[in-house]
């Protein structure tokens, strides 16, 4: 559990993020909740308050707090809904998902990160999250379909397996954009007349990476 000088950091952050304009209670009672600092690396502690990515194992990245924050918010999660999580890597931004939604179901390609992440988790006690080690790509369809979608990791369009899984009335938020200059968060509501799509912020990810089921990462 964080001290008391990283919870004055962590209070510190959350108003920091409050003043970039993230209004959702909830989303910033969750960012608040989630001690940062157990998901980066030893050597990067000092930095963990700090509104910056930091590298992490397997040359992948835990996301800038105001990107968690931001994507958690137009998400528009509900406490009912059940979350697929593309992308676990740290464990970060499912930390905060399982404070929104009911349950988190997060694949991650590398198995190192997947065993790291599942013990954050269970160090934190955040029993609504499950893990799953496999090619985010294809989703998790023998959980479809989700009310809502994040992924954390770009690509130049949206996996149609991810589509396919979103319940009616759900929405799915991922980075899209073919270079890592031109990735902006894209916003997709399946409603009854179809698909739906909007843009939000330009952002920078690390690339979405499908994987070989019998390659061992």
């Amino acid at each position: 559990m964080p001290n008391a000088i990283g919870v004055n950091e962590q209070v510190s952050l959350v108003m920091s993020l409050r003043k970039k304009g993230i209004g959702d209670i909830e989303v910033l009672r969750a960012m608040e909740l989630v001690p940062r600092e157990v998901f980066v690396p030893r050597a990067f502690k000092d930095q963990a308050h700090y509104d910056m990515a930091l590298p992490i194992e397997c040359g992948q990245t835990i996301s800038q707090p105001y990107v968690v924050a931001y994507m958690s918010d137009v998400l528009r999660t509900r406490k009912s809904d059940r979350i697929l999580e593309i992308g676990t890597g740290s464990g970060y931004q499912a930390a905060v998902l399982s404070y929104l939604g009911r349950r988190v179901y997060t694949v991650e390609v590398y198995r190192e990160l997947q065993l790291s992440a599942q013990k954050r988790f269970e160090q934190l006690r955040l029993d609504n999250i499950v893990t799953r080690l496999a090619d985010g790509c294809k989703g998790w369809q023998e959980q479809a379909p989700f009310d809502r979608i994040i992924v954390s990791a770009a690509a130049a369009t949206i996996p149609p397996a991810l589509l396919g899984q979103l319940a009616l009335g759900g929405r799915l938020v991922m980075p899209v954009g073919k270079h890592r200059d031109d990735q902006r968060i894209t916003i997709v509501d399946h409603t009854d007349k179809g698909l739906e799509r909007e843009q939000g912020i330009a952002v920078r990810f690390v690339p979405l990476h499908e994987r070989n089921e019998t390659e061992e990462r």
